[in-house]
């Protein structure tokens, strides 16, 4: 195994490292306390072409893997939290599905769009009433034709003020008629028209700059030739951007937990109580040094899923175990950096609160830490399914 980083790799590391120092914490912070969308920030990461890392370069990107997705936003999660890395990653992680199942037409119209930072996009899959258990969404899409009329709610979606268009899960065969549950639901690339799409914004503990929100879908009229993949066959044409999109969540929780250790080990360094540095007595320096090798070791699991997309082979366990192993690390990084600058980590000024309040969200998005294990148990483990 070679765990050394290629020149290009490197290459790619540094030049997003420079380019964030363009928009330091003083940024980010202002961001958090307005909940203005960096727009600053997302045209700078376009213009570097970093918004087409993973897409081939037929239609205008880097025909890269995840992994240099991955470095990227381990990068981005570093210098501006989730503020940051939720303003891109969706438009990187989230095309798999449409350059892996979507026509020609399809990706030649909007890849380069999206590789531009002219188009926007969200990924509505997550219903009020369906949560982690996909297979029983209820939006519908009922065929007219050559279109598609599709009713229904979708929640926790982010970026749709900003999107003009939605990888939209639907069902379009009920699941009562389907012999296997995942089957009968179909993935659109849709038209997030707010004539028939009501998106009302869901106000939240942190990440304020990038919206959250819930879509009031009303007979949204969708072209069949919108549809990515085949019609009832949408769930195995998703499975394509969740694997994805759990390592780069992994990615982003270590780059943040990372600049939390950053931060903490500099203040240990300079803060002088009883005559010395707090850094010097081990309850200062025994945690961080624990959070530090946790990191380290769900960075490893995160570049392994990483690889295995990459090379085509099956990661569904491997990238789980990453946004676990991660989401848990980055997660106790900012904690503990939050208890070593003591009532200075309350305060914004010092920006570790703010890692504090968005790397909390890993443990529930986009899967939940408990349903993580529930796949281990019954995928990996072959224990019987608890639910």
């Amino acid at each position: 195994m070679d765990f050394e980083l290629t020149d290009s790799q490197k290459e790619i590391v540094a030049g997003v490292r420079a380019l964030c120092q363009r928009f330091p914490d003083e940024y980010w912070r202002g961001k958090d306390s307005s909940g203005d969308f960096p727009h600053e920030f997302y045209q700078a990461i376009a213009a570097a072409g970093y918004l087409g890392i993973a897409i081939p370069e037929q239609y205008g990107g880097s025909g890269l893997g995840i992994t240099e997705a991955a470095l990227i936003m381990r990068e981005v999660a570093y210098a501006g939290a989730m503020n940051a890395a939720s303003a891109i990653h969706l438009g990187i992680f989230g095309l798999t599905p449409l350059i892996r199942h979507g026509t020609e037409e399809m990706k030649r119209r909007w890849l380069p769009r999206v590789i531009s930072g002219e188009l926007h996009m969200s990924f509505a899959v997550t219903e009020p009433d369906a949560g982690n258990d996909i297979t029983h969404i209820k939006t519908f899409a009922r065929r007219e034709g050559d279109n598609y009329i599709i009713n229904g709610r979708k929640v926790f979606i982010t970026k749709a003020q900003e999107a003009k268009k939605m990888l939209l899960l639907t069902r379009t065969t009920p699941i009562e008629q389907v012999t296997k549950k995942t089957d009968g639901m179909t993935l659109f690339f849709a038209d997030l028209d707010r004539n028939a799409v009501e998106v009302r914004e869901l106000h939240k503990l942190g990440r304020h700059a990038v919206d959250t929100n819930m879509l009031f879908i009303d007979n949204l009229k969708v072209s069949a030739a919108d549809i990515i993949g085949e019609e009832g066959r949408g769930f195995v044409t998703l499975l394509d951007g969740l694997n994805p999109e759990r390592i780069l969540i992994a990615s982003e929780g270590i780059g943040m937990g990372r600049a939390a250790i950053d931060k903490a080990v500099r203040y240990a360094k300079d803060r002088i109580v009883f005559g010395r540095p707090i850094g010097q007595n081990q309850a200062i320096a025994h945690p961080l040094a624990d959070a530090y090798s946790k990191l380290e070791a769900a960075e490893l699991m995160m570049m392994k899923a990483a690889w295995l997309f990459d090379n085509r082979k099956p990661c569904g366990a491997e990238s789980n175990i990453a946004k676990l192993r991660a989401a848990d690390a980055g997660f106790e990084a900012c904690d503990r950096a939050v208890q070593t600058l003591g009532g200075y980590g309350y305060m914004q000024e010092y920006d570790v609160e703010r890692y504090f309040r968005e790397c909390r969200l890993l443990k529930i998005a986009p899967v939940s830490q408990e349903m993580v294990l529930n796949s281990i148990s019954e995928h990996v483990l072959m224990l019987p399914r608890s639910y």
